[in-house]
């Protein structure tokens, strides 16, 4: 009601990108939907439900503050997977409420035996494998040891998944180190399997493997960027395609941000505009303030070198970026007013920015400008109706 900006997400949009993930996974190859960094930006709860309205019925998040926020506001809660930190008392409640974490060291191995103990509930754990990635895991030579542990412990412990991750399958120039973490996983889950001891899921997929390595992938895919409308890379792009003008035929953006007009002024020639000497007036110009800034996720960087669309047309951020606005040049956008639209991120008449822009210009990758976005901004949900 009172925000300076908001997020609109569409469920078509995501609907769509849900399409082109299933079409390319394999049968009985489970969907697990990355929703760490506040649904890469784009909201918990809002992008959940509409996920879960397309079918989707298990998330991964990074820590135990994520999936403790999401079980609070979800009666219905579907399947979760913590991807990275789980400490102390958060295992006893993942187990609790039945919520699969990983184990990447003997300490949480402890903790998740001490605490199914204590609840009579067995753990599902994801054991993982450290391949070459250098960050967590378990190392190879601890095969042996996890092999007796999980059989030792089987009656409190549910071995639900084995993974790794790959270090920058994006790029064609980690080729040998991508495909030598594949042969080290393989033989990891080779090894265990001789044992008679299968995982429930054993997983390496991100996007980008997803799409540069469909051929290794496992029973379950973790897919973060592809469901929100964008490529890993543009490099992964090419690849997939073959032309990096084919996006818009294969994925949609969820998200759209936008504000309104705050005022309209007009300067003189040979002015200074806002805050230094950044930018001098060229011309006699006319411009418009919008408000939001840093403090909003609209980065100091932009200043002199963004741009927003209001009346659908192109607007360029004029001098510095403040922390709650920034101004930009509406001289020929035709007759603006306080109060009109503007498109900070998304389309606008027969114009767009898109998040690739908007990154370039700002020199921040997708993933980092969506999860930099902050969560009080509101989120709406497009109804069917203005998203056909």
């Amino acid at each position: 009601m009172f925000n300076t900006s908001s997020i609109e997400l569409s469920p078509e949009a995501l609907k769509n990108n849900l399409r082109f993930i299933r079409r390319r996974l394999k049968k009985g190859t489970r969907l697990c939907s990355i929703i760490k960094g506040n649904a890469y930006g784009h909201g918990f709860t809002e992008f959940v439900t509409m996920a879960m309205d397309h079918g989707v019925d298990y998330f991964g998040v990074h820590a135990a503050d994520e999936a403790y926020y999401l079980e609070k506001h979800f009666e219905n809660m579907p399947d979760l997977f913590i991807m990275g930190s789980v400490e102390k008392d958060a295992v006893e409640w993942a187990i609790e409420k039945g919520i699969e974490f990983t184990v990447f060291d003997p300490k949480r191995l402890e903790e998740a035996l001490q605490y199914s103990k204590k609840l009579k509930k067995k753990a599902k754990i994801h054991l993982e494998m450290e391949t070459g990635m250098y960050r967590t895991g378990f190392e190879l030579q601890d095969l042996d040891f996890l092999m007796k542990w999980i059989k030792k412990n089987s009656e409190n412990i549910i071995f639900q998944g084995l993974f790794t991750h790959f270090a920058g399958a994006e790029n064609q120039a980690n080729f040998f180190r991508i495909t030598r973490q594949i042969e080290r996983f393989n033989h990891a889950l080779a090894t265990f399997e001789t044992k008679g001891l299968r995982p429930v899921y054993h997983h390496t997929a991100c996007s980008a493997v997803l799409l540069n390595y469909p051929d290794f992938v496992g029973n379950m895919v973790r897919i973060g960027i592809l469901q929100y409308g964008y490529w890993p890379n543009k490099e992964t792009l090419i690849r997939f395609t073959g032309d990096s003008s084919r996006n818009a035929s294969l994925l949609r953006r969820v998200i759209r941000w936008k504000s309104k007009v705050m005022a309209t002024k007009e300067v003189k020639k040979g002015n200074f505009i806002g805050y230094g000497t950044s930018y001098l007036a060229h011309r006699n110009m006319k411009l418009a303030i919008i408000p939001i800034g840093y403090s909003h996720g609209y980065s100091r960087s932009l200043s002199n070198n963004g741009a927003v669309l209001i009346n659908g047309k192109i607007a360029p951020v004029v001098g510095t970026v403040n922390m709650n606005s920034f101004t930009v040049d509406i001289t020929n956008a035709g007759k603006v007013e306080k109060g009109d639209e503007v498109v900070l991120i998304g389309k606008q008449k027969n114009r767009e920015i898109t998040v690739n822009s908007f990154s370039e210009q700002s020199k921040m990758m997708n993933y980092e400008l969506l999860t930099r976005l902050p969560r009080d901004i509101e989120r709406l949900i497009q109804s069917s109706a203005s998203t056909a």
